[in-house]
């Protein structure tokens, strides 16, 4: 695949003159880790317009409402549902249980609610989302989340097969898979620009197939053992 071509391709689209390099640094790891899946093109297209979405284009895992911390983003979502702007949420999901955690959104999709949570540690070993929901913006956990969640329609109940391996992808239904019908024409628009720039640049993998196994995580660092103290004699 041509990085080059993609990126000229996908600014052209969205009638954009530059990416920063945060931004292609967020489309190289997506894509690479597409390509070692084999994730079907028109999929992938839906992922970047979904990440691209939900990061507010930065496409790196980010904390809902950009926060830099969860109290600031409690705060905001606080605000916001007060102010009568968070229309479709009937319970503050984000403010911290018992134990002290949020279950706000986080990473490239906005991952929310304890039980989804749950859900993603099972599918994701190793990936200790419930102990620590931050882990959820660790870009080699995010895109597990949102490969797996997309793939087998772990989110809402609707999956990427449901509108994408069709003659004609539905990317304005397949909205359903993240969030209902919120911006659900602006995400579409995306996701045909996405398109148009992989088939350009050559991703190689076109045909739709079953969702695959959860991508092991890479093993964390472990710090040497200390050299044992001398004994002197």
């Amino acid at each position: 695949m041509d990085r080059g071509i993609f990126f000229n391709e996908a600014l052209a689209r969205l009638e954009l003159k530059r990416f920063s390099e945060t931004q292609r640094q967020g489309f190289d790891f997506i894509i690479a880790a597409a390509k070692a899946r084999a994730v079907p093109l028109v999929h992938l297209a839906y992922m970047l317009a979904t990440a691209w979405h939900e990061t507010a284009a930065t496409m790196q895992p980010v904390m809902e409402t950009k926060a830099h911390n969860v109290d600031e983003a409690v705060r905001r979502l606080d605000k916001a549902f007060k102010d009568g702007k968070l229309t479709w949420v009937k319970t503050p999901y984000w403010r911290k249980d018992q134990d002290g955690k949020s279950w706000l959104g986080r990473g490239y999709v906005q991952l929310t609610h304890k039980a989804n949570y749950q859900k993603m540690e099972l599918f994701i070993p190793g990936s200790r989302l419930v102990s620590d929901p931050n882990r959820a913006m660790l870009p080699d956990i995010a895109v597990q989340i949102m490969f797996l969640g997309m793939e087998l329609g772990s989110f809402t109940g609707k999956a990427l097969a449901d509108y994408l391996d069709g003659v004609t992808p539905n990317y304005k239904l397949a909205r359903r898979i993240i969030n209902g019908n919120e911006s659900a024409a602006k995400v579409a628009g995306y996701a045909t620009a996405f398109e148009k720039a992989l088939r350009a640049a050559g991703y190689p993998h076109v045909i739709a197939g079953k969702p695959l196994d959860p991508i092991p995580p890479k093993p964390e660092p472990v710090a040497p053992a200390p050299a044992p103290a001398s004994i002197g004699c």
